[in-house]
């Protein structure tokens, strides 16, 4: 199992209690394209949610199927591809842009603000008792912990820039300036938790930004934390 060294278990050690107590955030993730002329808007949405700050972690991730229509996404994953396509199969709506998934158990289009608003609020009627997870920098690695708790999942960790302004030169937003915030650049599986306590000790990973997520077999989130 891997370990934390012994700065980083010192850094996680001085976190306030509140960063354990406070409960997870409502995991909020767009699949989106620059291609995509309905995107935009959805775009700016997760930028007012990311602003909000709050009990929210909203995450832009960018998927890679638009890229054959004249212009590539300069931040697409095929991870985030894979991502989607795997709620797809969960929650039976098929993949589209723009998307918005909520805790991994609602799909809503996501450029549509008040089936978005509903689906948070019934997200947090629904949170059930977290997988308590911590996060601390620790020079050039990240230090993570996971209290006790019950159920299994695997833990992700995930890699984000809070804000980019792309030029798009080509395709169906050929000429706009799209802001775009909270974008995924990496997302890295650490392995499984199975309700045991964990201590990790990991690079940085690309991206300016960190957030950790403990996810259920069947796409219920756990636990959630972000730097």
């Amino acid at each position: 199992m891997p370990f934390v060294a012994g700065a980083a278990l010192l850094a996680l050690a001085g976190l306030p209690n509140a960063a354990w107590a406070a409960g997870r955030p409502v995991v909020v993730e767009l699949f989106t394209s620059q291609s995509c002329s309905s995107c935009p808007p959805a775009e700016a949405l997760l930028g007012e949610l990311a602003g909000a700050g709050g009990d929210v972690l909203p995450l832009a991730f960018h998927v890679t199927y638009w890229n054959r229509l004249n212009w590539r996404d300069t931040f697409s994953l095929p991870e985030a591809t894979e991502r989607q396509q795997a709620y797809a199969a969960r929650l039976g709506d098929g993949t589209f842009t723009p998307q918005i998934v909520v805790d991994g158990r609602r799909s809503v289009v996501g450029s549509r603000r008040e089936a978005v608003s509903t689906a948070i609020t019934q997200a947090r009627g629904e949170r059930e008792a977290a997988t308590p997870v911590a996060l601390a920098r620790e020079g050039g690695r990240l230090a993570i912990r996971l209290g006790a708790g019950a159920g299994t999942g695997q833990i992700l960790l995930i890699g984000f820039d809070p804000r980019h302004e792309t030029r798009v030169a080509r395709g169906e937003n050929a000429g706009r300036t799209i802001p775009q915030a909270n974008v995924v650049r990496s997302v890295r599986a650490l392995g499984a938790w199975t309700g045991a306590a964990r201590d990790f000790s990991e690079p940085l990973p690309p991206g300016a930004e960190a957030a950790v997520i403990v996810q259920a077999a069947d796409g219920r989130i756990l636990g959630a934390a972000r730097l």
